[in-house]
């Protein structure tokens, strides 16, 4: 990691600064004069048309990037920026330091999960050159924080990319299912590569899984979350790489408001152990809503329900069990 030098060498005036952003923006959105920040600590001061030198690069800071969270819409990260690289113009992520705790519950087991700067530059460079992780580099700022610098991904969400959308599930099930499975399974081989250099992903979700416009590959985002220690240190990534084959494979959430709006005569068949062990509304038990889902799926939906009678111990488990899953499917 570089660290850059005071705001006093760095070398950039007022001038040059706007030449630079001429060659990116119309005359009208460059302001008069810029703000220059070199120290990140805090973020929340940090906003549009701000530029943040790193390494003596400027960027140009844009919008606070947003996240859907906990049930909440677009939530914004003040501590997330989109930016111009005035050096090329190309569009960046940056991502200031945050200290974040909170304990994440899997039934009996509580992990505790901490937002670790160090730990995502470590799994920078660690996938520099792996295509199905986002890419980029850490630098520090001038007080020592561990700012990482994001190559944009355009795209969209795998809530967005695997949703069944208005079309009736079977349909989606038997056309689009079986392709983004492969996808899929191309992705949880990707966490496979993480967890046998002994790292996690840490945030496994949804809408930390992008399908690349432009390469057309899933790709996995934001990886700054580092757990304390427990019995399973990929536990947690497990049972995330399971709420998204669910979710996938039911095309949405299958919660029990769904069932009880839109499938009443299901509901009564459904039972405590039938439901997921981490968000206890979704049902994990899908074959039971859907019954043309084929056991050797469902059986790795179970593994993530109320009434699991055991989890997967690692990655290859699960791998396995979902190679085999999509042959069948396949060869349906």
């Amino acid at each position: 990691m570089k660290k850059i030098a005071g705001v006093e060498d760095v070398g950039h005036t007022q001038q040059s600064l706007r030449d630079l952003a001429a060659q990116w923006l119309e005359p009208s959105r460059i302001p008069k004069k810029f703000r220059i920040i070199t120290d990140t600590s805090e973020f929340i001061r940090v906003n549009y048309d701000d530029i943040v030198l790193l390494d003596n690069s400027p960027f140009l800071i844009r919008h606070n990037q947003k996240e859907g969270r906990f049930g909440m819409d677009d939530q914004p990260k003040f501590w997330v920026k989109s930016a111009i690289d005035l050096s090329d113009g190309s569009k960046k992520i940056i991502k200031l330091v945050f200290h974040e705790r909170f304990q994440a519950r899997i039934g009996d087991l509580l992990i505790d999960c901490v937002r670790s700067a160090l730990k995502e530059a470590r799994i920078l460079d660690l996938v520099r050159e792996h295509d199905t992780f986002m890419h980029g580099y850490p630098v520090q700022d001038i007080a020592s924080n561990i700012v990482r610098v994001i190559d944009f991904i355009p795209g969209q969400t795998m809530a967005d990319y695997a949703s069944a959308g208005e079309i009736k599930h079977e349909e989606y099930f038997t056309t689009s299912f079986p392709a983004i499975l492969k996808e899929y399974i191309e992705a949880v081989q990707a966490i496979l590569f993480l967890h046998r250099h002994n790292e996690i992903h840490g945030d496994i979700r949804r809408d930390h899984l992008l399908q690349d416009t432009i390469s057309k590959k899933l790709r996995w985002i934001d990886f700054d979350f580092a757990h304390g220690p427990n019995e399973n240190k990929f536990v947690h990534d497990l049972f995330g790489l399971g709420n998204i084959l669910m979710y996938i494979a039911g095309g949405r959430d299958i919660t029990i408001q769904v069932l009880q709006t839109e499938m009443p005569h299901i509901r009564s068949a459904i039972t405590e152990e039938d439901f997921n062990i981490i968000f206890h509304n979704r049902i994990a038990n899908l074959r039971k809503v859907f019954p043309y889902i084929p056991e050797a799926l469902n059986r790795i939906f179970l593994h993530f329900s109320m009434g699991t009678k055991g989890y997967y111990d690692n990655t290859e488990e699960l791998l396995d069990d979902l190679i085999r899953a999509a042959d069948a499917l396949h060869g349906a």
